[in-house]
Formats: structure tokens, C-alpha cells, sequence
């Protein structure tokens, strides 16, 4: 009898608890009687494959529950991750194995080329019967492709940004949220201590649920990309909060795309094989015009990566578990092409997320007071645990 196999990836940034997804699929799928296989370094793991008869192990790994057993004790991906996008690769990028003819095959443009075949002929050559694939809306997306090319797949959000469409929840966000409080009240000291106002830059880009959550649980004030904001207002405010606390220093959480009306931040370096590149550094663009407003000291604190290093916490490690679970159950019956989510509170599955859709998005007249500049706490009642719903049908495993 074939053992059948599953491979399993995770792409784009880390976070924690993806160690936690990678154990419990391996500890389903021996129990379930598969073959665990996991690829390295995202789709770079199926681009760069080396081709021959023996698994590249530079790829490729086979997982068992003797070398999975401790994985799930500390963050980061034990398999590795990269940004590599398998449908727009640039010529320096590509495998340096591959012949002229594979090369001129696979142009789509000027500089650009689609590496799907090869993954495809990738998967079949390792003989995946399934493919988990986890990561946030870059993974996702090749996701959709390779199920609209028939691959059986399960896919698994993750990102600190908590914004992938048809989920409420996204691994790694809770982690975030608590560091970010941690942080942040930490620093309540020293900027007491030199009277300042504290300006602090979270991860953001497009939805602003890390910086609106880390307010809602230290009760700052934030800024979040969905709502551009009067920097006066802002000034004021502060300055406000600055004279009437007693230990004289105000603070302020903003997400690396929040920006004052009228103000446009330079995006810098090369973009990534996503398209992305990284924004000037808001925090410390702000505290200068904070400080210039207002006469008052400031300081731009990151954080950033801080926050998706180390191991996960409760609710990340509980909902990484879950997910890989249900993921497998998924695959028990039989059931592919489809993303584990939690809708209205509940774990579900859902169709992978359109590519383009576009992230998921703070709903500024639910959740945000655009005057004060904080979350709204009120008018919670019948609201999911997590305070947002999806207001769409959930669709049982």
C-alpha cells in the first residue's frame, strides 16, 4: 500500500505559533497514517527544488513526531520562510539549474517570470497528495492559484496584521498585541520620566487592527491607515493629555500606513517579489511634527519585529493548534481548496481570499472614534469575543 503524503510551507514574514501548526499537522497526519514532508523556505521550496532522485534535503525534510516534538516551544518557523513569489520572479532570482529553454519558457515580460510549472512538476515529483500551506495574503494568494490548477490544498492565516479577508482571526496576531502592551507600558516610565510624548509605530500597512487593539488594551490613542487624520487635531490633543496627566507625558500607537491628510510617505528600496516596499518611518515623521506643534519633547519607539519574535502566546498557541487540526480534519474527509478561518466567532472554512480583494479593513464607523483618535468601547454587546464579525455565512467543517 502507497503511503499517501502531505506537504506542508509557511510563507512570507514569521510569527508565533507557526511552530505550533507544523507539530500538530505532523501528530495528525502519522495518526492519520500520511507522510509528513515539509518544504523549506516557503515557495522557494518549490521553485528552487533541485531536480534528481533523492529529496534535496536543502528543500525538503520529512517530518516525524521525534523531530517535531519540541518545535512548538518557541516561535519563529522551524521551516523556514522567504517572500518568494513562484508567478513573478526576476531573472536573478531563478534556480541557477535551470537550462536557457526552461528559462525563455517561462518569461511573461520584461525581466518577469512564472515559476507555477515548476512548482506544479515540483508537487508531483515529491508526490504530495495534499499541500497545508500557511501564511497571510501573499502565500494566500499563490494558494488560490495552485487550487484553480487542481493541486488539493489547505491553507492556514497567519499575519500580525490580522487583515486577510474571510477571517476574524489571523495566527499571530494575539502575541502582537500582548507585546505591544507590554512595551508600551514599560516605556510609560521613562517618558514620564523626561516628560515626552511617546510616539509608537506598530505593523499596518493597509488595516489597522494591530495599532487599534493595542490601544484598545492600554487606552492610547492610535492612527490607523482606513481613517487619515488632522495632525493639529492630533497635536492638540496630546499636548492636552500631556498637561493633564500627572506624571506629564501623553502617548500615541500608529500604524506604519497611517497618515496626516495631505501627507504622502516615500516608500523605500526594492520591492519584493509581492511588490512591496518598505514606507518611510511614520513614527519618527510624526514625532518631529508632534514635537514642532506642540514644543513638547517626543519619542519614536518601533514596534515591529520585537513583536514577532519569540514564542506565542495562550491564545496564538490555542488557535494554532486548532486550525492545524481542523485543517486535518478537512483533509480526513476529504474536503481541499478551501482556508480555515474563524467566522462569528466560531472555526470554520472559507474560500481562499480573491487576490483582488484587498486585506481586510478596520470598519471606521463600528470601531473607531475619528474625533478622539481611539478605539470605540461601547455598543458591544452581541459583538464575537474578538469585537468583529464578518457578517457572512459560516460554513462548518
Amino acid at each position: 500500500m502507497v503511503t499517501r503524503r502531505i506537504g506542508i510551507l509557511t510563507g512570507g514574514g514569521d510569527v508565533p505559533g507557526l511552530n505550533a501548526v507544523i507539530k500538530s499537522v505532523v501528530y495528525r497526519s502519522t495518526a492519520l497514517g500520511y507522510e509528513a514532508i515539509g518544504i523549506r523556505r516557503g515557495w522557494e521550496g518549490l521553485t528552487h527544488l533541485h531536480p534528481g532522485p533523492e529529496l534535496d534535503s536543502e528543500y525538503v525534510r520529512r517530518l516525524d513526531r521525534a523531530n517535531t516534538r519540541t518545535i512548538d516551544r518557541t516561535g519563529g518557523t522551524w521551516l523556514h520562510t522567504s517572500r518568494t513569489n513562484p508567478r513573478k520572479m526576476r531573472r536573478s532570482a531563478l534556480p541557477d539549474w535551470l537550462s536557457a529553454e526552461q528559462v525563455a519558457s517561462m518569461a511573461v515580460g520584461d525581466d518577469v517570470y512564472d515559476l507555477t510549472p515548476l512548482v506544479l512538476d515540483n508537487i508531483a515529483r515529491l508526490g504530495l497528495d495534499v499541500l497545508v500551506t500557511i501564511g497571510g495574503d501573499d502565500t494566500l494568494s499563490f494558494s488560490r492559484a495552485l487550487v484553480e490548477s487542481g493541486i488539493p490544498l489547505i491553507a492556514i492565516p497567519k499575519t500580525m496584521d490580522n487583515d486577510v479577508q474571510g477571517t476574524e482571526y489571523c495566527i499571530g496576531f494575539s502575541t502582537a498585541i500582548t507585546r505591544a502592551k507590554e512595551s508600551i507600558n514599560r516605556q510609560r516610565t521613562t517618558l514620564g520620566s523626561h516628560e515626552r510624548i511617546g510616539v509608537f509605530r506598530i505593523f499596518g500597512r493597509d488595516a489597522g487592527f494591530s495599532a487599534l487593539y493595542a490601544a484598545y488594551v492600554t487606552s492610547a490613542r492610535c492612527l490607523i491607515p482606513e481613517a487619515p487624520y488632522d495632525l493639529d487635531r492630533l497635536a492638540q490633543l496630546l499636548a492636552e493629555d500631556h498637561r493633564n496627566n500627572p506624571s506629564r507625558y501623553a502617548l500615541v500607537i500608529t500604524a506604519e500606513g497611517a497618515i496626516w491628510q495631505g501627507a504622502k510617505m516615500q516608500e523605500l528600496g526594492d520591492a519584493d517579489m509581492f511588490g512591496h516596499r518598505h514606507k518611510a518611518n511614520i513614527g519618527e515623521a510624526l514625532a518631529a511634527e508632534l514635537k514642532a506643534r506642540t514644543g513638547i519633547e517626543t519619542a519614536a519607539s518601533e514596534l515591529t519585529y520585537d513583536l514577532r519574535s519569540g514564542e506565542p502566546d495562550s491564545l496564538d498557541s490555542m488557535v494554532a493548534i486548532t486550525f492545524a487540526n481542523v485543517a486535518m480534519d478537512l483533509i480526513r474527509d476529504g474536503i481541499t481548496g478551501r482556508m480555515v478561518a474563524i467566522q462569528d466567532g466560531k472555526y470554520a472554512h472559507t474560500d481562499l481570499p480573491e487576490p483582488d480583494v484587498g486585506p481586510r479593513r478596520v470598519d471606521v464607523a463600528e470601531m473607531y472614534d475619528i474625533e478622539r483618535f481611539r478605539p470605540r468601547y461601547e455598543g458591544k454587546l452581541g459583538d464575537p469575543m474578538l469585537l468583529v464579525g464578518l457578517h457572512s455565512g459560516v460554513v462548518a467543517g
